[in-house]
């Protein structure tokens, strides 16, 4: 196979790290023969990736948040339907962002061109439905967990659970002693770890409900960090410098890790990151609040009874879900609260987190490393079927 050209679609940060682990994957397995297009973000980027436009532009979420920018979404999936007819790939490899990525797929599904989606959508959670409509639009589906195959093999759709990369990321290769010795922490002190979320509409709902938590906690020496993107960088440290704590603001992965391993206690965003921090074997509670009318959407369908992942594996409330009208920094502040001073509560959900990430992975092999396989043999069968 000479250097197969592979169209890469991520929509978001969690996306982008993912679309950067395959394509490290891919460039391994084909010893650099393969080359790569599309829309992706910073760390695709760090392999050389230019992407057609900047990724933000489709990091929204939330009927509300989506509704204004529309248009604009519209007009960049014409723009990406037109770059890959133009390019004429070997494959299309959309990752996660289905209100974007499955748009583009319905409009090159008559190309030629195998499309293969990574990150089911989570029919198991809300609309399953759904597998019966996204079923036709894909020739594969890598999932990232153990229970989603069956969901979509049985409408048609060939899927492999590859595995869930949180447990390639780093977040348990953290050095705590390394951070609190740079950022002046003194080795006693506790470490609450603050995470916001990387949408704009996260940081202004969630991090009133965090201050508010750290303010009704009243501990003496707890020591506040933050990590966060260089995207919202700016604008999450506007807010943080009129809390009366210091807060210290980093960002970058090697950072957050070392943050999480410093860290005693967290309160965090609920999404990947929750995972990481499961990892990472953090103590934490997950807090969200959704523009009020996406909750009522959110409230009418949506059928699981938990969002953290770490909760859904193990199918029992490991983890504090403080969602919508629960999302209040008392609440929170009861949580971390126990977890800081109670080490057989610490002790209690770090053995639920290792439970959980057993279940994330398939044997030995990395999800990235599988995940390439899949799309390096999809591409192999459709070239001998052309020939």
């Amino acid at each position: 196979m000479a250097s197969p050209l592979i169209y890469i679609i991520a929509g978001e940060p969690s996306g982008d790290r993912l679309a950067a682990r395959l394509m490290a994957s891919l460039i391994a397995q084909t010893n650099g023969q393969v080359r790569f297009t599309g829309v992706g973000g910073s760390e695709m980027e760090k392999l050389d990736f230019k992407s057609l436009f900047p990724m933000s532009d489709l990091t929204v979420m939330g009927l509300a948040e989506v509704l204004p920018r529309l248009p604009n979404l519209l007009r960049r999936i014409k723009e990406t339907v037109s770059s890959i007819i133009k390019e004429k790939p070997d494959a299309v490899v959309t990752i996660d962002a289905p209100d974007f990525s499955l748009r583009v797929a319905k409009r090159v599904a008559d190309k030629n061109i195998p499309l293969i989606h990574l990150v089911a959508p989570s029919v198991w959670a809300w609309k399953p439905g759904r597998a019966r409509k996204i079923a036709p639009l894909l020739d594969h589906l890598m999932t990232l967990l153990p229970f989603e195959p069956p969901y979509f093999e049985k409408e048609g759709l060939a899927s492999t659970f590859v595995g869930h990369s949180v447990i390639e990321s780093g977040a348990d290769q953290g050095d705590g002693a390394a951070f609190r010795a740079r950022h002046s922490i003194p080795a006693n002190a506790k470490v609450l770890c603050v995470l916001p979320g990387s949408r704009h509409g996260e940081i202004n709902r969630l991090l009133p409900v965090m201050r508010e938590a750290i303010e009704r906690m009243a501990i003496n020496d707890l020591h506040i960090v933050l990590p966060t993107i260089q995207a919202v960088e700016d604008e999450v440290q506007k807010v943080v410098t009129t809390w009366p704590q210091v807060v210290t603001l980093v960002t970058g992965d090697t950072e957050k890790f070392d943050a999480f391993a410093a860290s005693n206690a967290a309160i965090a965003a609920s999404g990947t990151v929750a995972l990481e921090l499961a990892l990472a074997r953090v103590p934490h509670v997950i807090v969200y609040k959704f523009n009020a009318l996406t909750a009522i959407i959110a409230r009418r369908l949506v059928k699981t009874p938990y969002v953290n992942l770490t909760n859904i594996l193990l199918n029992r409330e490991a983890v504090p879900e403080l969602i919508q009208e629960k999302c209040r920094g008392d609440i929170a502040a009861s949580h971390i609260s126990r977890y800081l001073a109670d080490d057989e509560a610490a002790k209690e959900q770090i053995e639920s987190f290792d439970q959980a990430i057993s279940k994330l992975q398939d044997g030995d092999e990395l999800p990235s490393v599988r995940a390439a396989r899949v799309v390096l043999d999809i591409i192999q069968q459709r070239a001998k079927l052309a020939s």
